[in-house]
């Protein structure tokens, strides 16, 4: 689609829906707030699919148009000539605002500030040489090793990151294979896809995971343990058939393998701190339990000792990925706006989702997760379900049996993490296919087949939290 074009229909379909008479769109009870939202929504749908600006400035323009449109200290003439009933609930200016400090912001950016330091001081370098170093010579074995790494670093840092280091660390791999062995399309395969698995891990290995935890409030709150002490068993089954798919698809020739890996941990006061600070801060978050700080304020940790100290500096932050923080604060606005305003409640009550089977509604709310996210970031995608899926799961009551707004919130998070057929779908996708050594054929193929694996695996984890009653 040409860029005017695009353009042109990411700015005609909001304006579409904001002319239309309130009573058209079908919804009882809908204020003018709620119909303006509506149309906010639209407009994040089709640009986070279009993408005619960056997906961070949709989140920008979410935000704006929420302050002027629907807040307390909304332009006035937006306000004029509506009485305080029609018009419904303005949002505060200030909680709109805040959505740039939100917790799940603070979460992450301490995950930034962790992977930043373990980057500068090539942490990340000499723990990926120790950690392969056990897994021999035999490519299957080093494969193996190699996902492993990069799914473990991706539980702490972004998979984005994880992905650039990880394929960096693989290119001397690739030199010791002849240019003719099909185990190259499966080594750089499985960079991108054992991140995006691996993500799933922890609440900061994937921004899916940290916009969840927004929904999983009071009764339905999970801690960073408890979140690791189900997903990382789902990872190590996701990994392990990743595992052996692409060995499968791409059977090795080479018989050894060769690894060399340059650089190291730099051994300074500052390197040491760093590293130390890494310890504590991945210990206070398992650990979330016993000394009652929430990972919110863990996160804040790194950030304060790296700032005080000068390991990370004014040049450091802007190797920050901003773009990612405000995504992501684009997307809690547009979430608490749906939420607050009523809309989401409206838009449930008007279908009779208590009319169809509960597990048919949550295997629906996935396979449109998996689906959206294909095509668009599985965080536009968390950003836009989620908010929908936590009043799904207050109001339908027989969603209540399998578990409610806790089952179908984790159920969304991580199904949208399980999209990574298309090089489109995820950002360590992108970098990897831009790496060049694999087709969009092979990427399809395999990504296609553990997102079908991963499903009917995440309904078999979610029946079992139900049966150990984690799901109530």
């Amino acid at each position: 689609m040409k860029p005017k074009l695009k353009l042109a229909l990411c700015i005609a379909l909001p304006l579409l829906v904001w002319a239309i008479p309130t009573s058209w769109l079908g919804i009882d009870g809908l204020t003018v707030v709620e119909h303006r939202l509506i149309a906010i929504f639209v407009m994040a749908l089709v640009f986070w699919i279009l993408e005619p600006i960056p997906l961070y400035a949709t989140s920008l323009l979410i935000i704006f148009l929420e302050l002027v449109l629907i807040s307390d200290k909304g332009f006035y003439l937006f306000m004029r000539g509506v009485d305080k009933e029609a018009m419904g609930t303005l949002l505060p200016y200030q909680d709109i605002l805040a959505t740039f400090a939100s917790p799940i912001i603070i979460l992450f950016l301490g995950g930034f500030f962790l992977a930043l330091a373990a980057t500068k001081f090539q942490m990340d370098i000499s723990l990926a040489k120790t950690l392969l170093r056990p897994f021999g010579t035999k490519p299957a074995h080093v494969l193996l090793g190699l996902m492993i790494v990069t799914a473990v670093f991706s539980m702490f840092m972004s998979n984005t990151a994880t992905t650039a280091m990880m394929l960096a660390v693989l290119a001397p791999v690739l030199r010791s294979l002849h240019p003719g062995d099909r185990i190259r399309t499966a080594f750089v395969l499985a960079v991108p896809f054992a991140a995006n698995i691996g993500g799933m891990g922890t609440p900061i290995g994937t921004p899916p995971n940290a916009i969840s935890l927004k929904y999983l409030a009071g009764a339905d709150a999970i801690g960073f343990s408890t979140w690791m002490s189900f997903a990382v068993p789902y990872v190590i089954l996701l990994l392990a058939f990743l595992w052996g798919t692409l060995l499968i698809f791409y059977k090795p020739q080479t018989a050894e393998i060769k690894v060399r890996i340059e650089g190291g941990f730099q051994k300074n006061w500052k390197s040491l701190t760093a590293a130390a600070t890494f310890l504590i801060t991945i210990l206070l978050w398992l650990l979330d339990f016993w000394h009652g700080m929430n990972s919110y304020i863990v996160a804040l940790i790194p950030v304060v000792v790296f700032s005080l100290t000068r390991i990370i500096t004014a040049v450091d932050l802007r190797d920050i990925s901003w773009d990612v923080l405000w995504l992501m604060a684009g997307g809690i606005a547009l979430g608490m706006g749906i939420e607050r305003t009523g809309l989401a409640a409206n838009i449930i009550a008007g279908i009779e989702f208590s009319s169809y089977s509960p597990v048919f509604i949550v295997f629906l709310a996935t396979l449109i997760t998996v689906l959206m996210a294909t095509f668009m970031s599985n965080t536009a995608t968390a950003n836009l379900l989620l908010p929908l899926m936590a009043i799904l799961g207050t109001s339908v009551s027989s969603l209540a049996g399998l578990g409610g707004v806790r089952m179908i919130v984790l159920a969304v998070a991580f199904s949208s993490s399980l999209a990574m057929s298309l090089p489109v779908s995820t950002p360590p996708n992108a970098i990897a296919y831009a790496a060049g050594g694999i087709k969009t054929k092979d990427m399809f193929k395999t990504g296609a087949l553990v997102g079908v694996v991963g499903l009917a695996a995440l309904y078999l984890m979610m029946a079992v939290l139900r049966k150990v009653g984690f799901l109530g």
